[in-house]
């Protein structure tokens, strides 16, 4: 039998239905309709019914859905219910950040190390990380056998690193630079680029102006 192919649309929103269940879990409810859901995150309680019917539905008619079941089993879903040994390429501003958000451990991301070409940092604990010369990275990425990496680099040495990686058994990169790097068919990468993010947000508030203006001239 042919993979259903899941639309990027619902995998995007993953995420978000698993941050809300642990938000409801945390308050303490067992279970929730989809209409109740719905109504949380703004969308559509037949929107989430097919979202979910993707992979199996997990709610009952007039039940609703377990909130932890539900959750555990989006966990699977988005391969977060293992432990992910990653690094971090770059401690510079951006690397220091991610490498100190401790939600990433309890999502299950643990980063190893941390590494950099600046000796004023090589040495220093960042997180729980080590910070180390990039001239080690290879030998411990293989020797650890790391499969996930952030690049938090200028876009110049970025490419060259990102080879390297690949070359070490890397699959899934976590693009921070300001580049679109071409990887293989069977390497993963997620490409942030947090001003193209900012710049959204800029046209959005513009709009929001104009259509005041707009109304004020009516």
């Amino acid at each position: 039998m042919a993979k259903k192919e899941i639309s990027q649309a619902v995998i995007l929103r993953l995420p978000r239905y698993y941050r809300y269940l642990e938000d409801l879990m945390e308050q303490g409810v067992e279970r929730i309709s989809s209409n109740e859901l719905s109504k949380r995150m703004h969308l559509t309680a037949s929107q989430i019914r097919q979202d979910l019917n993707n992979f199996g539905g997990f709610g009952q008619q007039g039940y609703g859905y377990n909130i932890k079941n539900l959750h555990d089993e989006i966990a699977k879903i988005l391969n977060i219910d293992v432990e992910h040994d990653m690094i971090i390429v770059g401690a510079g501003h951006l690397g220091q950040a991610l490498a100190n958000y401790t939600n990433f451990r309890k999502r299950g991301f643990l980063i190893k190390a941390v590494f950099d070409q600046d000796p004023r940092v090589i040495g220093t604990t960042v997180g729980n990380a080590p910070v180390l010369p990039m001239e080690k990275m290879d030998d411990f990425v293989k020797d650890h056998g790391i499969k996930m990496a952030a690049i938090c680099i200028p876009k110049a040495p970025a490419v060259e690193v990102v080879e390297s990686l690949i070359a070490d058994g890397v699959v899934g990169i976590w693009n921070f630079a300001h580049v679109d790097l071409a990887v293989p068919e069977n390497i993963v990468i997620e490409n942030v680029h947090l001003s193209e993010s900012l710049m959204r947000l800029s046209y959005r508030v513009g709009e929001v102006y104009r259509n005041q203006d707009e109304e004020k001239n009516e």
